[in-house]
């Protein structure tokens, strides 16, 4: 496993040298979700469609919380390489894998019990129940895979490599469309076909990264290495929880909003679940920058390079919030052709999920200015700012403005997917602030040292 060393070069070629790769992996993971819910939709009604998009977003939710968990092995293993420190960063590698395995063996129990409890709470249609509950079931039998495959790319990203995990989800991409249409189409499976051709690629990208580890040169691990080491798991979770956290609660948050939209019918929970997966696919951008910025900046910062640290971050708010900006635009345009690719015998649901995406679209704006101070947060290792300033607007805006919408306006979509833009606005001015502050007080203590 070699080590790339970010604290060197060009800022904007590193940063674009990074998130590429990173971008196109997750591009493919989305992908998964989107081709699950697209090849449902050209065999099957909204019942389905519900159930596959509802189960995905439990199964998308589980996904964030781990890789937001993984960040503290990803910044601190960025750390240690910017420090040149290549023991620590072994260890960091070993604790990662002893943390993670009782992690996932836990997640996997909890949830296979909870299930119904969970898709109850969620006040799933009871035309779509059955079906959901068939998906999440097999999908929770397959969180190990899940979890082994986002922490082993974590592990990568910290080292400065993205290349490697993008070509693993490409081998499984592959595989999981070509599933996808077995299993749905001519085997009539349904929701659990789409559930067992995503559990089946994520078992492929596990096992080729496993092997990839094997051929390991730059970065030697030993036995020693995955010895429990109390300070290195502390170090892991100090900043790996906050994330986890934060990421967890917003999926919940997401959660909620489906909650309300199911309660207003099936063909308004299938709009709903239709674009919530066409915003995850376009918050790619977003979530590249976020993650860049975390390793890249963890590597500068490590190297004490802070004026390094500071040009990737302007940087990436340049490219994210300007893809924000085009994808508004096109989502606007052409808002009508993206929904009824999900939905073509279903134009009810295409026409209420055209109201919705036009407004939440602008949260790729917003939010990709708050997932960029939020990598720069992770990195300095103050990963408690990213999660007050999401928590905030969670409990102000996201929540409370998606029901208050679904309350004034039951005819229309449009302005319940206003709330997630305007939380991310709120997120976006805190972070603001706190970088001022962060940037003000590192700025005397050097005045203060010279």
């Amino acid at each position: 496993m070699s080590t790339y060393d970010l604290t060197q070069g060009n800022i904007l070629k590193n940063l674009v040298r990074f998130s590429v790769p990173y971008l196109l992996s997750c591009f493919l993971q989305t992908f998964y979700g989107l081709a699950d819910l697209f090849i449902t939709g050209q065999f099957n009604g909204a019942s389905t469609i519900t159930a596959v998009s509802v189960g995905s977003q439990l199964t998308h939710m589980l996904t964030v919380v781990v890789v937001g968990m993984a960040m503290g092995s990803t910044v601190g293993i960025g750390r240690s390489v910017g420090e040149g420190n290549k023991k620590t960063a072994a260890a960091i590698i070993g604790n990662t894998a002893l943390v993670f395995t009782a992690v996932a063996l836990l997640l996997t129990g909890v949830l296979f019990l909870a299930a119904d409890e969970i898709l109850t709470a969620l006040s799933v249609p009871s035309e779509a129940f059955a079906e959901a509950r068939s998906y999440v079931t097999i999908c929770f039998f397959g969180v190990p895979f899940i979890t082994a495959y986002n922490v082993l790319s974590s592990i990568y990203r910290g080292l400065g490599d993205t290349r490697h995990p993008m070509y693993f989800v490409m081998i499984a991409g592959i595989l999981n469309v070509g599933l996808d249409f077995l299993l749905i189409g001519p085997f009539r499976m349904g929701a659990s076909g789409a559930a067992l051709a995503t559990v089946s690629s994520q078992a492929v990208s596990v096992l080729l990264a496993v092997l990839s580890m094997r051929g390991a040169t730059d970065l030697k691990l030993s036995s020693r290495d995955f010895r429990p080491n109390k300070k290195i798991m502390w170090q892991i979770l100090r900043v790996g929880i906050p994330i986890s956290a934060q990421d967890g609660l917003i999926q919940i948050s997401f959660l909620i909003i489906t909650t309300i939209a199911n309660r207003r019918g099936v063909e308004a929970a299938a709009a709903v679940g239709i674009v919530e997966k066409v915003i995850s696919f376009l918050f790619l951008v977003p979530s590249a920058m976020l993650s860049a910025v975390s390793t890249i900046c963890a590597q500068n910062l490590g190297a004490k390079q802070y004026d390094r640290s500071r040009s990737t971050l302007y940087d990436a708010l340049k490219i994210s919030m300007g893809a924000g900006v085009v994808f508004t635009v096109v989502c606007r345009l052409f808002g009508t052709q993206i929904l009824q690719l999900f939905a073509r015998e279903e134009p009810v649901v295409a026409a209420l999920g055209v109201q919705y995406l036009n407004s939440y679209v602008l949260d790729c704006i917003f939010a990709g200015a708050h997932f960029c101070f939020s990598g720069y947060f992770c990195a300095c290792e103050k990963p408690i700012l990213s999660f007050f300033h999401n928590i905030v607007s969670i409990v102000l805006i996201r929540i409370p403005g998606a029901y208050l919408a679904s309350v004034y306006w039951p005819d229309t979509l449009f302005p319940m997917g206003l709330a997630a833009p305007m939380g991310s606005l709120l997120s976006a001015l805190i972070c603001l602030a706190a970088y001022l502050v962060i940037e003000r007080r590192r700025s005397l203590t050097h005045r203060s040292q010279k």
